[in-house]
């Protein structure tokens, strides 16, 4: 059916909003786990979704850990049965007790995070000892981004040795992001990985030689977490996987996902003869990256000329086929921002809106 996307009951929704379908999510859990080969190897991230229903979701397939970006995730992580849950986001100020209290208020949850500088390690390891518990640190490793992490060379050594070393915290393994492999040829992208990976390797193998633990890593985004799940004792953390968007699908048809994350609107105005005027603004689709930023169907050559806070402009020979207040529907093209803009979304089932789900971990804070 061509038209899966779309709603019996869209008169009763308002727009803009973004569909989300179940059935799709757990196909693409499904897929997930497969590729990995088990769910034991994933820690998928949830700053995709930011949604406690696809957090249980991926515990009802058996994954029980997983990877955010904030106290407010990993907060909804926890609250939603998450059982160990890394803050992959180097704490500093206030953050810092801010996962200390999350730890006291979920005895039951491992929280961990990650560390590449030794200011920071040493903050929180007098303030895991001040708290009276111990806290895991990952090492945090640059293979390639140059956004965040530590080179793993002789300095990414002597601070993991500071890490074993240091009280109140506790040596979890290395972390490594590789969010510059994103590469649609799979030769080219399984060279990057080697290239990217072979120094964590050889870092990895130095510590143990020097007796210093290494219990785990934590490596890959979306592109790459098949290919790095075949290597021993690493947990790969897929993100995107869940809802997919159009430009994981250009870069990872392989992987074989569903588009489970869909963009509702109205035509608001009709400037001219060849424009629609779309409630789809700034405010509703991720704008960081080039245009196109929304793939609608029906409407895929259709060009956009103008975007401000409300308003998405297209321009399109079609123009005359549509009428103000007409619903359209698009595929965002990076759904992980995209659904931070949101308050809630709707659960779509058999065709229908049924069911508003709050995007809790949007906020920046929730109780702690």
């Amino acid at each position: 059916m061509n038209d899966w996307y779309a709603l019996s009951n869209a008169a009763e929704i308002p727009t803009p909003t973004v569909l989300v379908y179940p059935d799709r999510i757990r196909r693409n859990i499904a897929r997930m786990v497969e590729l990995a080969g088990g769910p034991q190897q994933l820690r998928p991230h949830v700053k995709t979704h930011k949604l406690a229903q696809v957090v249980q979701m991926k515990l009802d397939a058996g994954i029980s850990k997983f990877k955010v970006a904030t106290i407010a995730e990993a907060e909804m992580t926890a609250a939603a049965g998450g059982e160990d849950i890394l803050l992959a986001h180097q704490p500093s100020g206030p953050n810092i007790a801010r996962l200390l209290t999350l730890k006291e208020r979920f005895p039951h949850v491992r929280f961990a995070t990650i560390t590449d500088d030794a200011g920071i390690l040493r903050a929180l390891g007098a303030a895991a000892v001040a708290a009276g518990v111990t806290l895991p640190v990952y090492l945090d490793l640059d293979v390639g981004m140059h956004r965040t992490g530590i080179a793993p060379d002789d300095s990414a050594f002597e601070l993991y040795r500071e890490l074993c070393r240091t009280p109140g915290v506790t040596a979890a393994g290395l972390h490594a992001y590789d969010g510059h492999l994103h590469i649609a040829d799979p030769q080219a992208l399984q060279a990057g990985v080697r290239t990217a990976f072979a120094p964590v390797w050889a870092l990895r193998d130095r510590l143990r030689a020097a007796g210093l633990p290494v219990p785990g890593m934590v490596a890959s985004g979306t592109p790459t977490f098949a290919l790095l799940a075949k290597e021993p004792g690493v947990e790969v953390g897929a993100g995107t996987v869940a809802l997919w968007d159009v430009r994981e699908q250009n870069m990872c048809a392989s992987h074989q996902m569903h588009h489970a994350a869909v963009l509702m609107t109205r035509v608001v105005s009709k400037p001219t003869s060849d424009r629609l005027c779309l409630d789809l603004g700034h405010k509703s689709v991720a704008s960081e990256m080039p245009h196109p930023r929304v793939t609608v169907f029906g409407l895929e050559d259709a060009v956009a000329v103008g975007h401000s806070e409300e308003h998405l402009v297209l321009q399109t020979p079609r123009a005359g086929e549509y009428r103000v207040g007409d619903v359209l529907y698009g595929l965002p093209f990076h759904v992980c921002p995209t659904m931070a803009l949101h308050t809630e979304v709707w659960a779509v089932r058999d065709g229908r809106a049924q069911e508003a789900w709050p995007v809790t971990a949007r906020a920046r804070r929730l109780t702690v």
